[in-house]
């Protein structure tokens, strides 16, 4: 969870130049607004280019140069919805994060083959060589912006499969209840076998980030891995992860349903028991082997 949100504070440091930009803009009228009208202008003057070429009047690259800038102004207009826009948790789809990737990869193909075409009229001579200043300089703009739109893309996904996880615990929980389990030590202890693997880095991840935004607090982790605790009761506790909740309490039954949905095992402990548990808690993972005696 802290790996996460530190990415997600990266991207909005990184975003917040572009912002300021936009913010000035923002000034002179709503955002929406003036990419609608930048819209309407390019079509606009695809419609008279149109007629200009049909007569004769132009030749027919103009009217693609015009075509490119629509397209241009389309993608210019994606970009400030998505990478530069406020969106909503709710909002977020991966359709939305790969459209803003691929506008931010039209514009800047666009422009490197239009810093082709004006250094071929700088060799030529029709063209000074300061002339291709001002397109590099946007060139690395674009540049910019797609870096940060494949940076967005990344946190999008994630934030989509978080709210889409949430979504499906929710309707878990309304239809389900927890099965009776085997007890083995006087109803102080149930044991979920589910698919007997560990629970892989990644996921433990994933599950601080559901239990935070479930509960508005970190996963209470009493031990991630081998302690002295485990040391002095002889356990290898190895790829193993101690939660401090009471089995029983609403963090300790979400958990249960979150790593029962998952086919995590786990042993929830419902009080201290010698030799075995210093006191309530779930443990995730498969039991704990015995350590081997060094002598």
């Amino acid at each position: 969870m802290r790996q996460f949100f530190a990415s997600a504070l990266l991207l909005c440091s990184a975003i917040l130049p572009f912002r300021t930009q936009a913010a000035t803009v923002e000034a002179a009228g709503p955002p929406q607004l003036l990419q609608s009208k930048e819209i309407d202008l390019a079509k606009a003057e695809i419609e008279r280019v149109t007629e200009l070429v049909k007569s004769g009047a132009l030749p027919r690259m103009r009217l693609e140069e015009a075509e490119e800038k629509m397209a241009d102004a389309q993608d210019d207009a994606i970009l400030a919805h998505t990478l530069y826009g406020e969106l909503l948790i709710q909002n977020l789809s991966e359709q939305m994060a790969d459209d803003m990737v691929a506008a931010a990869q039209r514009r800047v193909e666009r422009e490197m083959k239009k810093l082709e075409d004006a250094r071929k009229l700088v060799i030529s001579g029709v063209l000074p060589k300061a002339a291709l200043d001002p397109i590099e300089e946007e060139l690395n703009m674009r540049r910019i912006n797609l870096s940060l739109a494949h940076s967005r893309s990344q946190l999008i996904g994630e934030l989509t499969a978080l709210a889409r996880y949430d979504r499906s615990m929710h309707a878990l929980q309304g239809v389900t209840h927890i099965d009776p389990y085997t007890d083995f030590t006087m109803n102080s202890m149930v044991h979920y076998d589910g698919d007997g693997a560990l629970l892989a880095d990644r996921d433990l991840h994933t599950l601080e980030a559901s239990f935070e935004r479930r509960f508005g607090y970190a996963l209470p982790i009493s031990a991630d891995g081998q302690t002295a605790v485990h040391n002095a009761l002889g356990f290898d506790h190895h790829g193993r992860v101690d939660v401090a909740v009471n089995p029983n309490e609403p963090e300790g039954i979400w958990l249960r349903h979150y790593l029962e949905a998952k086919r995590v095992p786990y042993y929830a402990f419902l009080r201290a028991i010698p030799g075995k548990a210093t006191g309530a808690h779930i443990h995730i993972g498969p039991g704990s082997t015995r350590l081997h005696n060094a002598d």
